[in-house]
């Protein structure tokens, strides 16, 4: 009550004050002392844009700042009537006002019901403010933290969700010195859904259809309010068809039957199923999928091994690469089938405890390796082109998308082929003779060596035993050594037709590549053998040398012989001149003392 209004009433009487009652009772509290930080209870008188103004009883009316009530709800904001606690900061501000704190007086009334609640151990209510590091600030009356940890059951990716609302927590850590609350709701969760777990034991029973509401999804499946308790619907019993994601069967919010496979009372898991509401489609399927049966079904996926093919849901078909074709060699299903085609193929074979089927692609079309053998045989003629080389052979395609292999050991009747580059090339075309045809194997051997010359014979006609040939070291091994000869044939120098010393090693006496000279001992055409020795070789190549030194001496004596009976003037000097008879000298008589 203000100053004036007391000075208004002082001439009245006791009793005619109305509802302020003994005027002396009243003079008496307006002038009592207030003391700073004292708790005032009044109530409103007017609330303005930027002030609430509060009748305390005082001689002058209090003042609180209108943003102290912002964070109240709608329906507790400031309105004259109203009644309010307040702490006293100033007995008097230059306006002549009281100055009151209604959060400071909100929050030591809160301290309060926290610090019962902590030790009670019983829920408070709060409204969740905003994000901060590590957690959520929530208003229960005072600002407490609530960690991110423990905002929920299960963690929440985006702790956003939660701003705005009005939600229970527990108290489950309290420092007045220093201002900190923190909260639970993990806690108040876990409670919760212990309750509903003991009320879930009596009602839920496995193979039981209940309906529920799909909660969340995640990748592996989706969890579903069963009324207070959730259980989970995993991807794999969703359908019994082929599923990527979740959603692609069950939406969030979306009312569903599901059936209980399995609940756990002690952890309170329950697990869901709705195929299982569903016949199993591969129970009877080999009556409806014979093995040899035409089907038509979609692509669904590509692997890198093949194709799977739904049938219809819950039954799919592989298709294997190697299945795709009969003549091609197919690397890559997606070069082949795209996901979403329609195909026909041919079931090869059910296996109904794994759980697979097998198709084939290939089967709808005849098997051209089938009609090849019936037109072809063993021995026959064949042209074909020269399609790629390889170290051990040539592929020669016959007929479209059918290939033949000549091997390296095909090509040639006693030359070692080291490459088939030495005697094809890429694209060439060529004759060959037909070796092997294997159906199943999809295989056929081909071979080139009858059209060209048998160098064996060849090697026959131009040597036989005895001859020395010059060669080369070819290989190396523990009972010889093999010798490439002229013409490309290789020869075997058994060990004992060596010079080896005793103890020697051949690899030590012989190295790859080096010349050697050797006599044939024996040539066997239709062995394909040759066998060789160097024995004695050396002596009669030094005796060779000698006769031949001996040969060069003596047409040396012979030239020097030559030389001593050759004229004299065939000797002398172009520019010398015969002597006349005259100027020559008289014959000296002969010395008798040289006698």
């Amino acid at each position: 009550m203000s100053s004036e209004n007391l000075k208004e009433n002082s001439g009245r009487k006791p009793g005619e004050m109305g509802e302020g009652g003994d005027f002396a009772q009243l003079l008496a509290e307006s002038e009592r002392s207030l003391t700073e930080g004292e708790l005032v209870h009044g109530r409103i008188l007017q609330v303005t844009e930027d002030e609430v103004i509060v009748d305390i009883g005082y001689k002058s009316e209090g003042m609180i700042p209108r943003h102290e009530f912002q964070h109240l709800p709608p329906d507790r904001t400031p309105r004259p009537g109203m009644e309010v606690d307040a702490i006293l900061e100033k007995t008097e501000d230059p306006s002549g006002y009281v100055v009151l704190s209604f959060e400071k007086a909100r929050r030591i009334k809160a301290w309060d019901v926290v610090e019962q609640a902590f030790q009670a151990g019983s829920p408070v209510r709060g409204r969740v403010l905003e994000r901060v590091k590590g957690g959520l600030a929530v208003d229960i009356g005072v600002r407490a933290f609530l960690p991110g940890s423990i905002a929920d059951i299960r963690p929440l990716k985006n702790l956003d969700v939660l701003k705005g609302k009005e939600l229970d927590f527990r108290v489950v850590g309290v420092d007045k010195k220093r201002g900190n609350i923190v909260l639970s709701r993990k806690a108040i969760l876990e409670e919760l859904a212990d309750t509903k777990k003991r009320e879930a034991a009596v009602a839920m029973s496995e193979g039981k259809a209940l309906k529920g509401v799909v909660k969340n999804l995640t990748e592996y499946g989706a969890f579903i309010d069963l009324g207070g308790i959730d259980g989970l619907l995993h991807i794999t019993d969703m359908s019994w068809g082929r599923i990527g994601h979740p959603s692609e069967v069950v939406q969030v919010g979306q009312t569903i039957e599901v059936k209980v496979l399995k609940f756990d009372p002690e952890s309170g898991r329950i697990s869901l199923g709705l195929k299982q509401l569903k016949p199993d489609p591969w129970q009877d399927l080999p009556a409806h999928y014979p093995v040899g049966a035409r089907v038509r079904g979609k692509v669904v996926s590509l692997t890198d091994y093949g194709a799977f093919v739904e049938l219809e849901e819950g039954i799919e078909g592989l298709i294997h690469v190697s299945e795709m074709s009969w003549t091609k060699k197919i690397k890559n299903p997606a070069k082949v089938l795209q996901v979403g085609d329609t195909v026909e193929a041919v079931i090869s074979d059910v296996n109904v405890d794994q759980r697979r089927l097998s198709l084939s692609l290939r089967a709808t079309e005849p098997n051209p390796w089938e009609s090849l053998a019936e037109r072809f045989h063993v021995g026959d003629r064949v042209t074909g082109v020269v399609r790629n080389l390889t170290d051990f052979g040539a592929f020669v395609e016959i007929e479209e998308g059918i290939d033949g292999l000549v091997h390296v050991s095909d090509m040639s009747w006693g030359r070692r082929v080291k490459h088939p580059s030495e005697i094809l090339k890429k694209g060439e075309k060529i004759q060959a003779v037909l070796t092997n045809i294997d159906v199943e194997g999809r295989r056929i051997s081909l071979s080139i060596k009858e059209f060209r010359p048998n160098e064996w014979e060849e090697f026959a006609r131009t040597h036989r035993a005895g001859d020395v040939v010059t060669g080369s070291v070819a290989k190396i091994a523990d009972f010889g050594v093999f010798v490439r000869l002229p013409g490309g044939l290789e020869g075997l120098m058994h060990v004992s037709e060596t010079e080896l010393p005793r103890g020697k090693k051949l690899n030590e006496a012989f190295h790859p590549d080096q010349p050697i000279r050797v006599r044939i001992l024996r040539i066997e055409v239709q062995e394909q053998r040759i066998g060789l020795s160097s024995k004695d070789l050396e002596q009669e190549h030094e005796a060779e040398h000698e006769h031949e030194a001996e040969h060069e001496a003596e047409h040396e004596h012979e030239a020097e012989h030559e030389a001593e009976h050759e004229p004299e003037h065939e000797h002398e000097p172009e520019q010398a001149v015969e002597p006349s008879s005259e100027e020559m000298p008289a014959p000296e008589p002969p010395n008798q003392d040289a006698e």
